[in-house]
């Protein structure tokens, strides 16, 4: 893909049902994937596990939406033992760093008793559709508890989709489906022609008993 690809570009390639990845962190090169069979999350049938959402409800950490994007998406960018490779490099990072100062992509971070970026997520949002990225943590379900609160702050917003793009084990426990590619083309239409407001909820994010509520009142 040419070095002239921007967030124009970009913005209409999620429009269009297809996203960027790269090789690895130190491959500079993008391509664009368009998957036979892709992974949502329902959010109408989201499925939040009774021990974690006891844990969500107990306030482990402090959530905050688009104060840490950039080590977020740095924090999603490192291997680690259960991701040995990475395909997130600097020229995606630094697309994704613009997009989100133009508001179109967003994270959710978890912050420890001592104000530690212990875990979170980001992903772009356009109309009704939030496409998740990639997700991280450093301590104890944190990853998993910033995804009940991205959750939860869809719903709230009237979000219609939420695309998690492959099948991945760690998802099926809320509920992941996998879709083929023109049942997925059709939710994202609909999804495009509607619009999703991302603060629906308050910038300093939500109590955990808030978000398990507005969860389970949907589901």
């Amino acid at each position: 893909m040419s070095h002239g690809f921007n967030t124009s570009d970009l913005l209409s390639c999620y429009r269009d049902g297809v996203f960027p990845m790269g090789n690895s962190r130190h491959d500079q090169r993008i391509f664009l994937v368009d998957p036979e069979h892709r992974g949502i999350l329902p959010l109408d049938q989201f499925h939040l596990p009774r021990r974690l959402a006891k844990t969500v409800r107990a306030d482990p950490f402090k959530i905050t939406i688009n104060k840490a994007f950039n080590r977020v998406i740095e924090a999603c960018s490192e291997p680690n033992e259960t991701r040995p490779k990475t395909w997130i490099n600097e020229r995606i990072q630094n697309l994704y760093a613009a997009l989100h100062h133009q508001g179109h992509a967003h994270s959710v971070e978890c912050w420890d008793e001592n104000e530690h970026l212990v875990g979170g997520l980001y992903g772009v949002s356009i109309g009704a559709a939030f496409f998740g990225e990639s997700m991280f943590s450093r301590s104890a379900d944190a990853s998993k508890i910033a995804l009940v609160h991205l959750v939860a702050r869809l719903i709230k917003g009237g979000y219609e989709l939420l695309d998690a793009q492959f099948h991945n084990p760690h998802l099926e426990q809320f509920g992941l489906i996998e879709i083929e590619r023109d049942q997925f083309q059709s939710l994202l239409k609909a999804a495009l022609q509607k619009s999703g407001d991302f603060y629906s909820l308050r910038m300093a994010g939500v109590s955990g008993k808030t978000a398990t509520q507005l969860i389970t009142q949907t589901s």
